[in-house]
This record gives structure tokens, C-alpha cells and sequence, in this order.
């Protein structure tokens, strides 16, 4: 990626981490005054998911920023894990709320309590639904550009929030409007329910990165289709990926005629590493050339074309 597109996406992550503390504090003022005009257990549920969503896109906010930090002595490979270690922190918080939500839902169930002001609350929760899906488009936005793994946790909890904020709704509706305080209490607990999903998700995401889980198969095969798209690269073994923040870690070996000079290997080596930046521009390549002895009568092969420098 050339300089440019990378501030770009750098600077579109910082954006949206902004953005989206700015989001968290007011989805945390309109609930507190819903939960205040309603006492409903599923408006209670949704602030403390909220308050959570407010330290977490904090979190989100610093990891962006020095993961973008570059190499140093002390981290050579750059500071990209730094966002996995956000989205695990999102995942603990995440199931820390949804074990509060589920207690809470489960006492309301055994001792129900009317819920009031019910239409303050409707509104509320629907102009929350309102703000939250605006934040997720422009999180899209950011993650087209950056492929910001911290900004794709944070959005996933977002998006979980949209779906917990219908539960919500209808438990609010429920317990103001049909006189049902136990179906308030029960959506409570299905929101409880969804966010531990949730958090599952992101835990599982967070531990693959951090634990240098490879490349999906199919980017595997798209990056060995690259490299031997060019016929003086004859094979290619030893493949490993793994994921850095947003940057695809690359290694391998190639084989290639051994008659090849230093620098013709060193161009067709570059030219393999094009490739594969056409579809992963941050991708970090290092390939190591093999000299394999090239099938019997090709032109390389004919003793009088005379032997290569890795003869």
C-alpha cells in the first residue's frame, strides 16, 4: 500500500474510534434518563451494555492508534497486535455485561416491577437504534479502507447492540403498554443471551490473531496462484501466513531454475511479491528462492547453456 491509501485508512480508523466514544456517551445519557423516567430491568440492561460499550471503544481508540505505531527495536514486526488485544479485552467486557444482564433479568422474573413511562422509553431506545446503525455504517466505511480488526470487533458489538436494542423495544412495549413487567424482564435476559454469544465470537476472533492462526484456505490458495502465475516459479512449499493487526505476514519457499542469475531470481521474486500486494497491499513478504534442477530437456537443463551461480 503506498503511503497515501495507508494514512488514509489510518486516519479513517482514528475517525471512527472517535466517533464512536462520542456515540457511546450519548447512547449512555438517553438511557440513563429512559431508565430513570421507566425503571424497566431491559432498559438497564441496554445502559450497562452501553456503559461497557463506552470503556471498550475506548479501548478501541488507544489500540488503533499504536497499533499504526511503526517498528521499533523492541517490536520488530510492528505493534498490529495490539488491536487483538483490544478485541479481547471487548470480548471479557462483553461477557462480564452479559452475566450482570442475565442475574438482574432472572431476579425480575421472580419479583416483577411495573415499568413507567413507557412511551419516553420507546423513543428513547428507537432513536438509539437510530444513532447505533449510523455509527455501523461509517465503521463499515473505515473497514473497507483499513481492515482495522479493532474497528471490526467494535462494529460486531454494535451491531450485536442494534439487534439487543429490538429486544429491548419490546420488552419496554411489553412491560408499559400489555401490562407484562415479565416479558420486560424476560427480553432482558435474551439480550443477556446474545451478548454472551456475541462475545464468544470476538473472543474466538481475538485468540486465532494472538495465537497466529493462519491465513484461510482460500487466501492461501489465491497467494500460491499469484506467485506461480509466473512459469519461472516452478513450486512453491513451506507456506506460512499469519495476521498482524491488518497486515497479512507472508513466508515461503519457491523453486526456481538454478541457472538464473542473483538478480534475475531478485526481480522475479519482487515481481511474485507485486502480486500478492495486488490483493493484500500491507501484506509483509519474505520469499526464499530454492534452486530445483529443471525437468530433462528444457533449455535450462542442456549442460552447454552453461550452469547458474547456485549450481
Amino acid at each position: 500500500m503506498t503511503a497515501a491509501p495507508q494514512d488514509e485508512a489510518h486516519a479513517a480508523n482514528r475517525d471512527v474510534t472517535r466517533l464512536s466514544v462520542g456515540v457511546a456517551v450519548v447512547l449512555i445519557a438517553l438511557k440513563a434518563f429512559a431508565l430513570g423516567a421507566s425503571g424497566s430491568v431491559s432498559i438497564l440492561a441496554s445502559l450497562a451494555d452501553s456503559a461497557l460499550d463506552l470503556l471498550a471503544s475506548l479501548g478501541v481508540f488507544f489500540a488503533v492508534r499504536w497499533a499504526t505505531a511503526p517498528p521499533d527495536a523492541e517490536h520488530r514486526f510492528g505493534h498490529g497486535k495490539g488491536e487483538a488485544l483490544a478485541a479481547l479485552v471487548q470480548a471479557g467486557l462483553v461477557f462480564a455485561s452479559s452475566v450482570f444482564i442475565g442475574w438482574e433479568a432472572i431476579q425480575r422474573m421472580f419479583d416483577p416491577r411495573p415499568v413507567t413511562g413507557g412511551l419516553w422509553s420507546v423513543g428513547v431506545i428507537a432513536l438509539s437504534m437510530a444513532i447505533t446503525g449510523w455509527l455501523v455504517w461509517r465503521q463499515s466505511q473505515a473497514i473497507k479502507k483499513s481492515g482495522s480488526m479493532a474497528v471490526q470487533a467494535d462494529r460486531a458489538h454494535y451491531a450485536a447492540d442494534l439487534g439487543a436494542n429490538a429486544v429491548v423495544l419490546i420488552g419496554v412495549f411489553s412491560g408499559a403498554f400489555l401490562s407484562a413487567p415479565g416479558l420486560d424482564a424476560a427480553a432482558g435476559l435474551v439480550v443477556a443471551v446474545w451478548l454472551f454469544w456475541g462475545a464468544t465470537g470476538m473472543l474466538r476472533g481475538a485468540a486465532d490473531h494472538l495465537l497466529d492462526r493462519a491465513a484461510p484456505d482460500a487466501d492461501q490458495v489465491a497467494i500460491t496462484t499469484a506467485v506461480l502465475s509466473d512459469p519461472r516459479i516452478t513450486g512453491v512449499h513451506r507456506l506460512r501466513t499469519r495476521l498482524a493487526g491488518p497486515v497479512l505476514m507472508v513466508q515461503m519457499h519457491v523453486d526456481m531454475d538454478p541457472a538464473l542469475t542473483l538478480a534475475q531470481a531478485h526481480d522475479i521474486l519482487e515481481e511474485a511479491e507485486a502480486r500478492i500486494r495486488a490483493t493484500w497491499p500491507q501484506a509483509d513478504i519474505m520469499i526464499h528462492p530454492d534452486p530445483r534442477t529443471p525437468p530433462a530437456g528444457s533449455a535450462a537443463a542442456d549442460p552447454a547453456g552453461g550452469r547458474g551461480p547456485w549450481s
